[in-house]
Parts: structure tokens; C-alpha cells; sequence
């Protein structure tokens, strides 16, 4: 069982949010997003990094791909590691080796090396999903949501200012200060958490071999899990054809931005952070299955939007900010669904979650470039909308089960009913136990002792 943290700060401080510090919420936050930008840095360095080392276009997003792939590398075999280890500990060290993969991408004399250092950076930048379960694990329970969702806006605005961030200042020192710049705020990063954060025993002491091989029967065990890892990947895979497509037509007629220029719009983008403690206090309110749903409906019509709009970057514009919107709130409400899963395995969880509606992402950046190619910003607009609706249709699978199940909880949500605590992955117990348990109750009840003049001791 975790320990209850030791948190250290002023009275004022220690009271300012649901009983967790309000600026180790901020703290948390900062670093989500600071930590994730890594994987985002070089999007718009390409064409500068193809003309210093030398190589074609193509060679030059194998950079891209190999980071997104260090990502799911970490996602897979590093962030079940909060569950095994001291949560801390783990932070400062993969912060150490991301600092010093970026000193060897900012120092790279070839771009094997440029590449090595990308693909090891990203499979370390997966602090921001160990940081996410801590925050959980910190909140009580009638707000997790609202402080889950805090530090989540963090990280969403990490990955929508990366790309402004990275083209301002690439265009006035140079792409390699990006990457030094970069690696000095990774060790500040590290000393900062190292000295906020509070001590959090392992939850598990299982041999690592089998803390693996249980993340993958979470996805068998808890139906919840896949669902809403299902969900997510749709809404990511669109918003990665999105953001990966969107460059191509503010470069070209008739609005000829500069890349300086593209990375100036991601701005727009970062509004869509702001809904996210909204979407943590629906999660509080048990509104997570409605508001879900409502999320994959103007998701698609934001795709809808940004078809018709175009010639008309006001309107692609407020496409992007209702499609971010709807991306963190579908983002917050699954987590909060399935943190409640497993308490004690909440890293390993999410850690299955993260990686499938990564790989999502992933498709849906290679899908919408090739949309473009052959189809041009319609077709990128049906993808985008197609995906999200294609989701609220398995959607309505779970609606049904709900009213299947109108007594409890269905089997698709997992989620804890009020007073039934959720078992132990693999509790051969099940509902039996509750069953067994719930009938010793009604047999330990006393009985009314009847009087000699009840006509029922007759």
C-alpha cells in the first residue's frame, strides 16, 4: 500500500487544493508539459536539419518516427516501473538520462548520432505518465478528477507550444540551441521535483518480468481499459492528422505562412488546455459515459468545420480549439475511469492506455499525410471526422450495457460502486466473493424476538 505522503509547505500552501499543495499542482503540471515537448522539438526543424547534416526529406522524418517510437518503447517498459519503484527516484534518474541525450542531440557532430540521441530522449520523456498516476495517487478521491485534469492541461500544452517554441527559437539562434535549451531546463526540472515531490512507496513488489506481463492482462482483465483506450486512440489519431497536415496548407495558397508563421497558429491551440479541469470536475460528477460521448460528437463536427472553412484560417482556426477541446476532455475522462480500475496498479495502467492511443496517434499522422497527398484538406477533413465517429458508434455499445446493467456497474465502466471496493487484479474472489460476503452480512442481522401474544408465533 502507498504511504501517505509527507507534504511539506506552508499551511496556506498544503490547504489550497483539495488538501494537496497548490504549487506542487502547478509544479506537476509544468513538468508534464515541459518533459513531453521533447518529442514535438523537431517537427518544425526538419527542413533545417536536412540542409545541416545533408540528407533527403525522408531521412530526415525518420527522426520524428524514431522518437515517437523511443515514446512507446518508455511506455511499454519504463512507466510500469512506477509501480515496482520508488516514484521519485525513478523521476530524477530518467530525467538525468533525458538531459543527457539532449546534450548529445544538441552536440551531434552526424545524424546517426542526431538520431540515437532522439530515439533514446523519448523513451525517457515518459516522466510526464509516471507524474499523472502520482498526482492520482495524491488526490482524494472526490476530487482526483479536477487535480488529475490540472496537471494533464499541463501536458497538453507542452505538446501545443513545443512546435511555436522550437521555430521562434531555432529562427533566432539555431536548431542546436533548441535541443541545449532543452537539456538545461531537464536539469532544473530534475532538482525542482526532486525537492517538491514527496517520498511514495512501490504499490507492487512483483519481480519486473511480471510487472510486464501484468500490463497486459490489465487489458484482458478490466474491459474498461480497452474501451476507453479505443476511444482515445480515435480522437488522437485525429488530432495527429490535424496538427501533421494543418503546416501544409497554411504554407500553401492563399495564406503562405512561414514556418515561423505555422508555429505562431499551434498557439491557438493551447485554449483547448483550458477545458480540462472542467472535464476533471465531470468526472467527479459521475458524468464521465455522457460527457464522453458528447466529446467524440464535436470532435467530428470540429473536422466538419475546418472542411468548409478552407480558405479561411478564423474558421481552421476554431476548428483546432474545438477539436483540442474535445481531445483533453475525452483524455481526462478516460483516465479517471480507469485510475479507479486498480489502485494499485494505476502506472501499469496507464501505461497501456497511453501506448495504445499513441499508436493511434502515430497511424493517424502517416493516414492524414497520405490523405492530404491524394485528397488535399477534404480529405484530411473526412478522416478527421470519420474517426471520432467511428468511435462514438462502439460508443453506444457501452449506452446499452448501461441500461443492461441499470442496478450496478457495468462491466465495460469498472468503475467502484459507492461502498464496494474494487478488487485486486487477478482476486479469484470476483463477484462471488462479494456475493458470499454480502449473504454472511443478512445472516449476522438479529432477529426481532416475537412476544407471547403474536399471532405469528402461532
Amino acid at each position: 500500500m502507498p504511504q501517505t505522503p509527507d507534504l511539506h509547505g506552508s499551511p496556506a500552501d498544503v490547504r489550497a487544493v483539495h488538501g494537496v499543495p497548490g504549487r506542487l499542482i502547478a509544479l506537476l503540471a509544468v513538468a508534464c508539459g515541459m518533459t513531453v515537448a521533447n518529442l514535438y522539438y523537431a517537427q518544425p526543424l526538419l527542413f533545417s536539419l536536412r540542409d545541416a547534416f545533408h540528407v533527403s526529406t525522408e531521412a530526415a522524418g525518420l527522426l520524428i518516427t524514431l522518437t515517437q517510437i523511443g515514446y512507446v518503447l518508455g511506455m511499454l517498459f519504463l512507466v510500469p516501473l512506477g509501480d515496482r519503484l520508488e516514484k521519485r527516484g525513478l523521476v530524477t534518474v530518467l530525467l538525468v538520462i533525458t538531459t543527457l541525450a539532449l546534450l548529445a542531440a544538441g552536440l551531434a557532430t552526424g545524424f546517426p548520432m542526431l538520431l540515437g540521441a532522439s530515439l533514446v530522449s523519448g523513451a525517457t520523456s515518459v516522466v510526464a505518465q509516471i507524474l499523472v498516476p502520482f498526482a492520482a495517487s495524491l488526490a482524494p478521491d472526490h476530487a482526483r478528477g479536477r487535480i488529475v485534469g490540472r496537471v494533464m492541461s499541463g501536458l497538453l500544452t507542452g505538446i501545443l507550444l513545443s512546435r511555436t517554441v522550437s521555430s521562434l527559437v531555432s529562427g533566432v539562434a539555431g536548431w542546436r540551441v533548441v535541443y541545449l535549451g532543452s537539456a538545461t531546463l531537464m536539469v532544473l526540472l530534475a532538482v525542482a521535483l526532486r525537492l517538491a515531490l514527496p517520498r511514495q512507496a512501490p504499490t507492487t513488489d512483483v519481480p519486473y518480468g511480471q510487472v510486464l506481463r501484468s500490463t497486459v492482462t490489465l487489458m484482458r482483465t478490466h474491459p474498461a481499459l480497452l474501451r476507453r483506450a479505443l476511444y482515445q486512440a480515435a480522437m488522437f489519431g485525429a488530432f495527429s492528422a490535424f496538427w501533421t497536415t494543418v503546416s501544409y496548407v497554411l504554407t500553401g495558397p492563399p495564406f503562405h505562412y512561414s514556418a515561423v508563421g505555422v508555429g505562431v497558429f499551434a498557439l491557438v491551440g493551447a485554449a483547448g488546455a483550458a477545458v480540462a479541469p472542467l472535464a476533471g470536475h465531470w468526472a467527479d460528477r459521475g458524468l464521465a459515459r455522457p460527457m464522453t460521448g458528447a466529446a467524440l460528437a464535436v470532435a467530428a463536427l470540429a473536422f466538419a468545420l475546418a472542411g468548409f472553412g478552407r480558405h479561411s484560417v478564423v474558421l481552421i482556426a476554431s476548428a483546432a480549439v474545438v477539436l483540442d477541446m474535445a481531445v483533453q476532455s475525452t483524455l481526462i475522462l478516460g483516465q479517471h475511469t480507469i485510475y479507479q480500475l486498480d489502485p494499485h496498479a494505476r502506472a501499469r495502467l496507464n501505461s497501456a492506455f497511453i501506448a495504445t492511443f499513441f499508436i493511434g496517434g502515430a497511424l493517424g499522422s502517416q493516414v492524414g499525410s497520405l490523405a492530404y497527398r491524394t485528397g488535399g484538406w477534404g480529405a484530411v477533413a473526412v478522416l478527421g471526422a470519420a474517426l471520432p465517429a467511428l468511435a462514438l458508434l462502439y460508443w453506444t455499445t457501452e449506452h446499452r450495457a448501461a441500461r443492461r446493467h441499470p442496478a450496478g456497474v457495468p462491466a465495460e465502466e469498472g468503475q467502484e460502486q459507492p461502498g464496494v471496493p474494487v478488487l485486486p487484479v487477478g482476486d479469484p474472489r470476483g463477484f462471488r466473493g462479494r456475493s458470499t460476503r454480502l449473504t454472511r452480512l443478512r445472516r449476522r442481522r438479529p432477529r426481532l424476538r416475537r412476544g407471547p401474544d403474536d399471532p405469528r408465533r402461532r
